[in-house]
C-alpha cells in the first residue's frame, strides 16, 4: 500500500512538473513572439519612438461602471503601439512654469503637473474645482510640438469631458491652434469637437500634435462621470 501511494505521488509531481514547464516555453514563445513583434514596428528615416516612461497600472480589466457616456472609444486592449516623432524631441514640459483657471486648486499644487511624477497614488495629483476649467504651460519660446501625453487620474476608470487642448504663441490664446476636442455639444464654447471620450488609464492620453509651432499649451476639461471636478496628475509636450 505505501509503494502505491508513492508511486502515486510520484506520478502526480511528475505531471505536475511537465505542466510547469509547458507553461514556461508557452509563456516565453509569446514573450519572443511579442519582442518580435515591437521590433518589427520600424522607425521611418528619421524618426524614433518616443521616449515614453509610463506608470504602474493602478487597475486591471476593462470597467464595468462607465455608463451613459456616448462616443466613447472601446478600449485597445493591448498596449499602445510606439508613436515616432522626429529624432531628438524631448519632454518640453517637465518642471516649466504652468498656471491656469483655478490657482489655488481644492488638492495638491499646479506645479506638480509637470514635475514627472504620473503615479496614481494620493499626493500625486492636483484637483481642480467644478465645471470648466483649464491648466496651461509656457514652455518659454516657441516650439515644435510633435507630440502631447497627458494624465488626468488614472486610480480608477473614469472619463473626462470637454476635453480640448490647444496649442498657441500667445498667452491669452486670442489666436490658437486645436489638436484634441471631444466636447461634443460645445458646453466649453471652443467649438464642436469630433474626437472620442476615452477611459483614462495609466497610459494616458496621447495626442499628435503634427509639428505646429507654439509656446503655450492649454488643456481643458469639465468635470468627470463620477463628479464635476477636474484632475491632472501629469502633461508631457514633445517637441524641439
Amino acid at each position: 500500500m505505501q509503494k502505491y501511494t508513492s508511486m502515486k505521488t510520484m506520478k502526480i509531481v511528475r505531471a505536475a512538473f511537465v505542466l510547469l514547464a509547458f507553461l514556461f516555453v508557452a509563456l516565453s514563445s509569446d514573450a519572443v513572439a511579442a519582442d518580435k513583434k515591437k521590433a518589427a514596428v520600424k522607425a521611418p528615416p528619421g524618426m524614433a519612438a518616443l521616449p515614453l516612461e509610463l506608470p504602474k497600472p493602478a487597475f486591471v480589466g476593462t470597467p464595468q461602471n462607465i455608463k451613459g457616456v456616448k462616443q466613447l472609444e472601446k478600449p485597445l486592449g493591448r498596449p499602445r503601439p510606439p508613436f515616432f516623432a522626429p529624432k531628438g524631441v524631448k519632454n518640453l514640459a517637465l518642471g516649466k512654469k504652468i498656471n491656469g483657471s483655478d490657482e489655488e486648486p481644492i488638492v495638491g499644487d499646479l506645479k506638480m503637473i509637470t514635475d514627472g511624477d504620473k503615479k496614481a497614488a494620493d499626493g500625486s495629483y492636483v484637483e481642480l474645482g467644478p465645471f470648466t476649467q483649464y491648466i496651461q504651460v509656457d514652455l518659454e519660446a516657441e516650439k515644435e510640438i510633435y507630440a502631447v501625453l497627458f494624465w488626468h487620474y488614472h486610480k480608477q476608470a473614469r472619463v473626462y469631458f470637454d476635453v480640448v487642448v490647444q496649442i498657441s504663441n500667445d498667452a491669452e490664446f486670442g489666436k490658437s491652434t486645436t489638436i484634441y476636442n471631444n466636447d461634443h455639444d460645445n458646453s466649453a464654447e471652443l467649438g464642436v469637437g469630433k474626437d472620442n471620450h476615452y477611459v483614462e488609464t495609466s497610459e494616458g492620453r496621447l495626442i499628435d500634435a503634427k509639428g505646429v509651432k507654439g509656446r503655450y499649451v492649454r488643456f481643458y476639461s469639465g468635470g468627470n462621470n463620477a463628479s464635476d471636478l477636474n484632475h491632472y496628475i501629469e502633461v508631457e509636450v514633445y517637441g524641439k
